[in-house]
């Protein structure tokens, strides 16, 4: 049987998996550090999506970008590979409904492990993706990176996150957020019939600049200029 070496994260020592099905034991071993943690939040309020069967017990973590940014989805797989079977792989997506063009994606997922129920339990409401009331305690420096690597881009002289996905008072409260936990002075823009998007204001983008430039991986520096 095939083996890969996997270092256990949440613990001291390492140890040795199969790359078939995993055991319950197995899958209660493994633990989400802080770094990674922090990370994952400003995934999960990006583009990263957590599936949980229905039927299931454990959720994993589904990372998707377009081709072009293949650097940084093995930016992201470095950064999670010891909890994901294989690597990320090429496919492409439907025709655009618009233009019928074909977009190539690459894509990579988690195992479906007991310590992503968490952040399942955390961001999804009956399949939904919302907010939690307590993002505050959650968003830091590394976490608004991410956000913004994954879903962020310049406009301007400021900057966009796209939160075409949630309500508006859930942008409400990541405005206000950014606002106590950063200093971050933004606004509220339509995107389309109840889609919004949060913009950080010209007056905001050094400090902006500041906070994530450390935790921005380099082929995604170009959404800084």
């Amino acid at each position: 049987m095939f083996f890969n070496y996997l270092f256990n994260l949440g613990a001291s020592s390492s140890r040795y998996y199969s790359t078939k099905r995993l055991t319950n034991v197995e899958k209660n071993s493994f633990s989400v550090p802080q770094n990674l943690h922090e990370v994952i939040i400003g995934l999960i309020l990006g583009d990263c999506f957590i599936h949980k069967h229905p039927k299931g017990v454990n959720a994993c973590l589904h990372f998707e970008q377009g081709l072009i940014h293949e650097a940084y989805i093995k930016h992201l797989y470095e950064l999670f590979k010891d909890f994901s079977s294989s690597t990320p792989k090429t496919s492409d997506r439907l025709p655009n409904v618009q233009t019928g063009k074909i977009y190539t994606r690459i894509r990579f997922f988690t195992y479906s492990l007991p310590c992503f129920n968490y952040y399942h339990q955390l961001f999804y409401v009956d399949g939904v993706k919302r907010i939690p009331l307590n993002i505050g305690e959650l968003l830091t420096p590394i976490s608004l990176a991410y956000w913004s690597m994954d879903d962020g881009s310049k406009v301007g002289p400021g900057f966009h996150l796209n939160t075409h996905s949630y309500t508006y008072s859930d942008v409400e409260l990541l405005v206000k957020v950014l606002k106590e936990n950063f200093d971050l002075n933004c606004s509220i823009n339509k995107g389309g019939k109840d889609q919004y998007r949060i913009y950080i204001r010209t007056n905001s983008m050094e400090k902006f600049r500041s906070l994530v430039t450390p935790h921005f991986h380099e082929s995604m520096m170009y959404k800084l200029m």
